[in-house]
C-alpha cells in the first residue's frame, strides 16, 4: 500500500501581508519619579570664610580688651580726683585746728591802746574759726568714721586745753612793749595736744591711701562697737 504524497503549501498570494523586517517600536510608558531633595552641605567652610571669622573674632576681643582698659583707667582717674579732694579738705580741717591754737598767743599780743576794738576783732576771729571747726567735725565724721572720731577727739581736747590758755590770756594786761612778744612754754603750754594730733594725722593718712587702693586689696575695717545700754 502506498502512502499519500504530501501536498506542498501554496505560495503566498500578493494579498497576504508580508511580515515586516523592522521590529515594532517600543511603547514608551511615562511615569512620575519624585525628585530627590538636595543633600545638606556639611562640608567645612572654605578658607575665605574661616579667615573672615577669625578677623571678626580678633576685632571683638580687641574691642573688649580696649573697653576694659578704658574703664579701669577712668575708675583710677576718678579715685585720684577723689583722693585730691579729700586730702585738700583734711588739710583745711587741720589748718582750722592750727588757727585755733594761735589764739592764746594772739590774745596776749593784743594792742593796749585799743582795748575795745581788739576785743571785738579777736572775738570775731575766734567765732569764725569755731564755725570752721564745727563744719570739719561734721565733714570728717561723714567722710570716714575713723577719721571723724580722731578729729572730733582732737577738737575736743583743743577746746579744753587751748580754751583754758585763752581765758588766762584775757586776764593778763595787754602788751605795751616788745619784750612781751616773746611767749615761752611757761606761759602757753599746748604739748598735751600732741598725742591727739598724731592720732588724727595717722587716721587721715590711712583714709587717703585707701581711696586709691583697689577694693580687693583693702583690709577690712574693725567693727565699731555699738552704744552700751
Amino acid at each position: 500500500m502506498t502512502s499519500p504524497t504530501p501536498t506542498p503549501a501554496a505560495p503566498p498570494t500578493p494579498t497576504d501581508p508580508i511580515p515586516s523586517l523592522i521590529p515594532p517600536a517600543a511603547t514608551t510608558t511615562t511615569s512620575t519619579t519624585p525628585t530627590p531633595a538636595p543633600a545638606p552641605n556639611n562640608a567645612p567652610a572654605t578658607s575665605g570664610g574661616g579667615l573672615t571669622g577669625a578677623v571678626l573674632s580678633a576685632a571683638v576681643v580687641a574691642a573688649i580688651v580696649s573697653g576694659s582698659i578704658t574703664t579701669a583707667l577712668a575708675r583710677r582717674a576718678t579715685r585720684l580726683e577723689e583722693r585730691a579732694r579729700v586730702r585738700t579738705t583734711l588739710a583745711e580741717a587741720y589748718q582750722a585746728y592750727a588757727d585755733y591754737k594761735e589764739f592764746p598767743y594772739a590774745i596776749r599780743r593784743r594792742r593796749h591802746d585799743q582795748d575795745g576794738k581788739e576785743r571785738i576783732r579777736l572775738s570775731e576771729e575766734v567765732r569764725r574759726v569755731q564755725s570752721r571747726l564745727s563744719y570739719y567735725q561734721a565733714w570728717t565724721r561723714a567722710e570716714d568714721p575713723t577719721t571723724g572720731d580722731a578729729y572730733n577727739d582732737l577738737v575736743g581736747q583743743l577746746r579744753r586745753v587751748t580754751g583754758a590758755s585763752m581765758r588766762a590770756a584775757w586776764l593778763e594786761p595787754a602788751l605795751d612793749n616788745d619784750a612781751g612778744m616773746n611767749i615761752g612754754p611757761d606761759r602757753v603750754d599746748l604739748s598735751e595736744l600732741r598725742t591727739a594730733e598724731e592720732t588724727f594725722l595717722k587716721a587721715a593718712e590711712n583714709h587717703v591711701k585707701a581711696l586709691t587702693t583697689p577694693w580687693w586689696r583693702r583690709s577690712p575695717k574693725p567693727a565699731t562697737a555699738g552704744p552700751q545700754e
